[in-house]
Parts: structure tokens; sequence; C-alpha cells
């Protein structure tokens, strides 16, 4: 579970593994021994009586330092040139549709192909 902490005052209280240390911890008596001093934080006190205490909490935590990142560059965008688009634009919708419907109807037959292909060509009477 932890480790049990007997206070300046007499009472006693139990430092949760998960707050030994900031690393895994596998085995508390790897980082606290019997009858060793060590610095607590109270983190709480259940209505029971129970202290709740932390060594993670109580050592000071080195300033974690973030390199600062250079300001972003401000992109340069430029149009995108679209050629068939230009020539699909001067197309009537009826010629798009037909053209639509051509390349819908090479697919279909396509995989129909295909289909036959990997049934053997048998067909069923």
């Amino acid at each position: 579970f932890g480790a049990f902490v007997t206070l300046e005052d007499g009472k006693s209280g139990l430092v949760h593994i998960s707050e030994v240390a900031n690393t895994f911890v596998n085995d508390v008596n790897d980082f606290v021994k019997e009858g060793q001093t060590i610095k607590v934080r109270v983190i709480g006190i259940a209505e029971n009586g129970k202290i709740n205490l932390s060594i993670k909490k109580a050592e000071e935590q080195p300033a974690e330092r973030r390199q600062q990142r250079p300001a972003p560059q401000p992109r340069q965008y430029a149009p995108r040139q679209y050629a068939q688009a230009d020539a699909a634009m001067d197309n009537s919708f009826e010629d798009k549709l037909k053209h639509f419907m051509q390349e819908a109807d090479s697919r279909i037959a396509e995989n129909k192909r295909n289909s036959d292909r990997r049934s053997g060509n048998r067909k069923r009477k």
C-alpha cells in the first residue's frame, strides 16, 4: 500500500505508494527504510481521522524550463492553378453529367469483368 509514517505530534499517517516518488515504485523499501526520518506533506485528512501524506509533494520540484520556440514565420500563400478545373468550368451541366455517366459505366464494366474473372466465368442457369 505504501509507508506508515509517525508525525512529530505522535499521530501517524499513510504515504500511498503513488505518493512516494515521481517514478514508478515497485517496492516502497527501495525508497524508504524503517526508522528513517523523511519529509512529508499532508495532502488530506479523512473524516475518520486518517491522514494522507505525500513524499513527492514535499520535495521541491525543479522548475521546468520550457524552451521557447522561435516566433512562427508568416507563410506566403499563392493561389493554386487548376488547368483541368478551368476546362471543366467551360462545360455545361449536361456535358459534365454525360462525362460522369461515361466514367461510371466504364468503372461498372471493369468491376464486372474483375468479378467474372474471380468467379471463373461461371454463369448460373
